[in-house]
């Protein structure tokens, strides 16, 4: 009995190297793809120069079968896990609304405003996150509305928290530049007692939807690296945050334990004397239904009192 191997090719010649990627066949093979090319588009009076260097390059390599590697495919971008937006969240959906109020789209969140005037004190912290639209192809999510919160160096939440009630710094929306970005300034959050130290954020398709809640598309957030923590946490002011960092994991957080919040670690750098910059790229699917935004089942917080160890959110 004869058996038919099956040859993988590439523009209808055999590939040298069977086992191998396109871009791993060798210089006589990319050769010779180059002057194929050359010779086709030279009927359309097309310069090859910049498509040879294209034809050996990996970022625009085709399979053997023809296709091109989508940009999630290269990455390995996924969702954002939709989560929680806690029981302090400030957006109208569980008591106070500061995104109804004038001056809230702003890139310095270290400060209150209007008729407040408190100053968050802490580590700085620059937040740089940059949104991308994963039912279009992964493209930058320009022109949408990125509302951000998190605690303060104490663990207390403002428009919430007993000494922080009247306050509404460590809140703040920025809109997405044409690379998706949005960036804050702000100050490194405490690790309170039950939760791993992060920051919140919801997605807006635009800034005039922030001022209702329900019309965010994405709900979650951004865990901090533990090395970093460890080192912040041994300034004056965050001195809560070191047992309470020794008693949780990501594995055992509650938002972050069923998958160790793999898309949700953010890389930092810096030191605790420049700062740091915390970064993480946000892939949003507006094709996916929400599912995070509101506070959990039970963990409804009176805004004159401070947030208890055991619905902190």
């Amino acid at each position: 009995m004869s058996h038919t191997q099956t040859l993988r090719t590439y523009q209808g010649r055999v590939l040298p190297h069977q086992d191998e990627e396109v871009v791993d066949q060798g210089l006589a093979f990319d050769v010779a793809t180059l002057m194929s090319r050359r010779t086709m588009l030279g009927a359309f009076g097309v310069g090859a120069t910049g498509l040879g260097l294209a034809a050996c390059s990996a970022t625009t390599t085709e399979s053997a079968s023809g296709s091109t590697p989508t940009p999630s495919e290269t990455s390995g971008l996924t969702e954002i896990p939709e989560e929680t937006a806690g029981p302090y969240p400030g957006d109208g959906s569980n008591g106070p609304d500061v995104l109804e109020e004038s001056g809230i789209v702003r890139s310095d969140i270290t400060t209150s405003f209007g008729e407040s005037s408190g100053v968050a004190e802490g580590v700085p912290m620059t937040l740089d996150l940059t949104m991308v639209d994963r039912a279009n192809g992964d493209v930058p999510f320009e022109g949408v509305a990125v509302y951000v919160w998190h605690c303060t160096r104490e663990g207390g939440y403002s428009m919430y928290s007993d000494g922080a009630a009247e306050e509404n710094y460590l809140r703040g929306v920025q809109i997405a530049d044409d690379e998706g970005l949005v960036t804050f300034g702000s100050i490194f959050p405490a690790c309170y007692s039950g939760r791993w130290p992060h920051i919140h954020f919801e997605v807006y398709p635009d800034q005039e939807s922030i001022t209702d809640s329900a019309n965010a598309i994405a709900t979650s957030q951004v865990a901090l690296p533990q090395d970093v923590c460890e080192i912040v946490y041994a300034e004056t002011g965050y001195e809560a945050s070191v047992g309470n960092l020794a008693r949780i994991t990501l594995d055992s957080d509650n938002v972050f334990s069923d998958d160790g919040g793999a898309s949700q670690l953010a890389t930092v750098t810096g030191d605790n004397a420049a700062g740091y910059t915390v970064a993480l790229t946000v892939g949003v699917d507006t094709t996916t239904e929400t599912g995070g935004g509101g506070p959990p089942d039970g963990g409804s917080a009176g805004a004159d009192g401070p947030p208890g160890n055991d619905d902190r959110l």
